[in-house]
């Protein structure tokens, strides 16, 4: 069975693995720290807006603060979040959430996502397109002996764009020489603790100070659309309800190096 089929599998309403499981297990793994002084320039690829603040917009955040150059890449506008919506058309909801995705980044430190505008939903339809432009981004961006981070959601994390958008930047970065480094969302949901489906022996953990992980808080709560219902229609439901929040935002996050 694949990561793809595991999360499928378990529904968003049957809430998952619980954070109450997860902690005691991640607080008694030695996991190596994230060594964020070897990184000159970030660039974060989101498949939608606010993959990226969830899964590491601490670790955003920090390089700001610490003076290193972020760059957010947005694959598409988020569009499908909610299919059917009484509430919000598909363009209306790309609106609202290219705007909450622009305040986000504002209260991290981090300048306005550059925007792809590939559908969502069907980033693997336009993965050779989406690695492309990756790499002109990566061009454009990428000083002479800058060591460039390339941030991207992880390539087993079951969700098929996020998937998708881990492998393009992973074959973008084969091919300008820069560090792969993902970021695992839905992991959390439809894995286990010690699960044999994830690389624990290359997760790595940051530990951000009080007041970055303050300015993050501030950040997903600017993503209304999605983690607070569109109305009482059950196709208006949050896509990140409390207990996906529980996991996301934790006094630590989480990459695969």
């Amino acid at each position: 069975m694949d990561n793809r089929t595991r999360f499928r599998e378990k529904p968003i309403s049957t809430r998952g693995t619980p954070e109450d499981e997860w902690q005691p297990w991640l607080a008694s793994t030695p996991f190596l720290p994230v060594p964020l002084t070897e990184c000159d320039r970030l660039v974060v690829v989101a498949p939608h807006p606010d993959d990226e603040v969830l899964g590491v917009g601490a670790l955003m955040a920090t390089a700001a603060a610490g003076g290193t150059p972020v760059v957010v890449v947005a694959v598409t506008d988020g569009a499908a979040s909610h299919p059917g919506s009484p509430t919000l058309s598909p363009d209306a909801l790309a609106a609202a959430r290219i705007a909450e995705s622009n305040r986000s980044t504002a209260l991290l430190g981090v300048g306005e996502p550059l925007r792809l505008g590939l559908p969502d939903g069907g980033v693997r339809a336009h993965e050779h397109e989406l690695t492309t432009r990756l790499v002109d981004v990566l061009t454009a961006t990428s000083g002479e002996g800058k060591r460039v981070w390339v941030l991207a959601t992880w390539r087993g994390d079951g969700h098929p764009d996020h998937e998708a958008t881990g492998r393009a930047a992973a074959e973008a970065c084969s091919m300008t020489g820069h560090r792969l480094v993902e970021y695992p969302v839905w992991m959390w949901h439809w894995a286990r603790p010690a699960d044999p489906a994830v690389p624990w022996d290359r997760m790595r953990v940051l530990t951000p100070a009080a007041e970055i992980l303050a300015r993050k808080r501030r950040a997903v709560d600017e993503f209304r659309t999605q983690i607070l219902p569109l109305s009482e229609d059950p196709r208006d439901a949050a896509i990140v309800p409390p207990w996906v929040l529980a996991r996301l935002m934790r006094t630590t996050e989480w990459v695969l190096w």
